[in-house]
């Protein structure tokens, strides 16, 4: 028979200190309960002992942890009968330990906590752990066999062992299931984003970009400021994210902040953060972008669209990091890595007053410029491989990798939009291809022309001809152009940027339209050559030939703005962002309305 340890105190202490170990020991909770109940055989006629968990709102009791463990745990869960619960929660409340043998006369309420197939004596106690879920401590004692109050005495020092080793069950099952939960999140951003992992992939480092990337290689490790230059869509933001992936605050936060989408009345609080009561409608404090990315990196995209005014008010904390909050007098001291990037020309901008000369200096220490994809056209195929297994990922469609005619029909394309455009164009094209194949030709452009004749216009004009994306010429594949005309005029066509483009429109004055409206009327490709010495004669400011340009695109769309018949359309421009430019450069569309015939 097991020795209860008679009275003996140091043994009894010895044991209560050999059950807390291997209590706190094990992180499964069943290793506890097969280490404890082996230890317990030494002092009790211990068959089996159960750790179970009870849901009073559920109204279902589970084993989750049987020792020694035979075999698999019998009935790992059931239901509680409804009329029992009441006295179950009466029996916790007590906090005591039962011993009985299970029969006919036992607590029926008792009875219905153990497992199925228990026939021996038991010691039964409640875990507290949660007021609507808690644990019990079931003890059952060999056959022929019995507990004594000694065994008692033993018994009860196991609940509260036994109460840490489930609370700590429970937490980890809670960290499992946000671990669950933030892989089943992070998944589905993954295929949101149409991609495999979170790290960010760089096509072209080996060859287009490969000048791009080894001078990231030579700043990221420092932490002098970085000014992106480059077209909009060419990957500003991406190599942003990777200087600051490669430099030693690549654990610390990566803050983007778009300049140009701030309104200039909010620059100030959302730049710095404001003080709560600094202004009407500031009812708590806010921390500003340079306090959110403190220790890490901030990306200032789109730097040339500060107004004068903010441009003043960064140029301390770019240099000495110290800044204040709108309505604060406290200086609050952040260290940021500065990344900006923008599509302007800034050297052109300082020389035209538009953006401050010492910012300048403060932002461009280490410059480097992202050329556009036109010019570095050997990356559209494993860019094109690549977007295009990013669009089956995020559309559920099957991957289909474009062909060599279509890779040839991309490579013939001038790409205005950079790899934004590029993206989505494979996203248009994978979807009319319904993962059979990738449409390219169709998604860049050939939809059939509008019927003849067919009013689309809402009265303001007939159609005569209609594409919204780029011609192509099928025996060429290399013409581009945009066109929107109407009946009774002339076509007028915006060809993409481009050096060697040399064709011309007509407006309704059937006035000489230039290249691409930048220059005056009647200028030939031999005004802009190098080394002409009448170019500085016959070359117009930027803002007149602007004006111009705008006023010839009103002219053909007789003054209408929005719309697909409208000049932001034919310029390709945000509606919104053409009206900006026509207020400030001082164009009335009103002049280009048809006045109306008297009756």
């Amino acid at each position: 028979m097991p020795n209860p340890m008679g009275t003996d105190p140091h043994r009894f202490l010895q044991l209560q200190l050999d059950l807390w170990r291997e209590a706190c020991r094990h992180i499964a909770l069943e290793d506890s309960a097969l280490a404890i109940a082996s230890r317990l055989k030494e002092h009790l006629p211990l068959a089996r002992l159960f750790v179970r968990r009870i849901d009073l709102g559920r109204r279902w009791v589970e084993t989750l942890a049987l020792a020694p463990a035979d075999g698999p745990l019998p009935e790992a869960q059931a239901e509680l009968p409804t009329l029992q619960v009441p006295a179950i929660l009466d029996w916790r409340q007590q906090d005591r330990m039962d011993r009985f043998l299970p029969s006919r006369s036992s607590p029926a309420h008792l009875i219905a906590l153990l497992p199925k197939g228990t026939t021996g004596e038991v010691l039964i106690a409640p875990l507290p752990w949660m007021e609507d879920r808690f644990g019990i401590l079931i003890l059952e004692a060999l056959p022929s066999e019995q507990f004594r109050p000694p065994h008692l005495r033993i018994a009860q020092t196991l609940v509260e062992p036994f109460t840490t080793a489930l609370r700590n069950y429970e937490h980890l099952r809670e960290l499992e299931r946000l671990r669950e939960a933030a892989e089943a999140e992070r998944q589905s951003l993954l295929t949101r984003l149409g991609r495999e992992k979170l790290a960010d992939t760089i096509i072209g480092a080996q060859s287009g970009l490969r000048a791009v990337m080894e001078r990231v290689e030579l700043v990221a490790r420092s932490d002098v400021p970085v000014l992106l230059l480059g077209e909009t869509g060419s990957g500003k933001e991406l190599i942003a994210r990777t200087i600051h992936q490669r430099s030693p605050r690549a654990d610390r936060p990566f803050v983007r902040v778009n300049c140009g989408a701030i309104p200039p009345e909010l620059i100030d609080s959302q730049l710095f953060g404001h003080e709560r009561g600094a202004f009407t409608g500031a009812v708590e404090t806010h921390k500003g972008w340079f306090e959110r990315a403190d220790g890490g990196t901030l990306l200032l995209d789109e730097i040339g669209e500060l107004p004068p005014a903010a441009q003043v008010r960064l140029l301390r904390i770019l240099q000495d990091g110290w800044l204040e909050r709108v309505g604060g007098h406290q200086p609050i001291h952040v260290d940021v890595r500065i990344v900006a990037a923008t599509h302007r020309d800034l050297a052109a901008m300082v020389a035209q007053g538009r953006f401050r000369e010492d910012l300048w200096y403060r932002i461009a220490v280490f410059p480097i410029f992202l050329p556009p994809l036109r010019d570095r056209r050997e990356d559209i195929g494993p860019l094109a491989r690549h977007l295009a297994q990013r669009a089956a990922i995020r559309f559920g469609l099957p991957p289909v990798m474009p062909t060599e005619e279509d890779i040839a029909l991309l490579q013939s394309y001038n790409w205005p939009g950079n790899v934004r455009e590029l993206a989505s164009v494979i996203d248009r094209a994978a979807i009319l291809g319904e993962g059979r194949r990738l449409e390219v030709a169709r998604a860049l452009g050939m939809f059939p022309a509008a019927p003849s004749g067919a009013n689309l216009s809402g009265g303001a004009g007939t159609v005569g001809m209609l594409s919204t994306g780029p011609t192509i010429d099928w025996k060429s594949g290399a013409a581009f152009s945009h066109r929107v005309g109407f009946s009774g005029e002339s076509s007028t066509a915006i060809p993409p940027p481009s050096p060697s483009t040399t064709s011309s429109g007509l407006n309704e004055g059937n006035e000489e339209v230039s290249v691409s409206g930048f220059f005056p009327a009647g200028a030939s490709d031999q005004t802009i050559l190098p080394g002409n010495p009448s170019a500085t004669k016959t070359l117009a400011p930027l803002d007149e030939a602007m004006r111009s340009h705008i006023e010839r695109a009103l002219a053909a769309c007789k003054g209408r703005i929005e719309g697909p018949f409208g000049a932001a359309a034919l310029l390709r421009i945000n509606p919104h962002t053409l009206r900006a430019r026509m207020r400030k450069l001082g164009v009335d569309w009103r002049r280009f309305r048809p006045k109306s015939r008297e009756k």
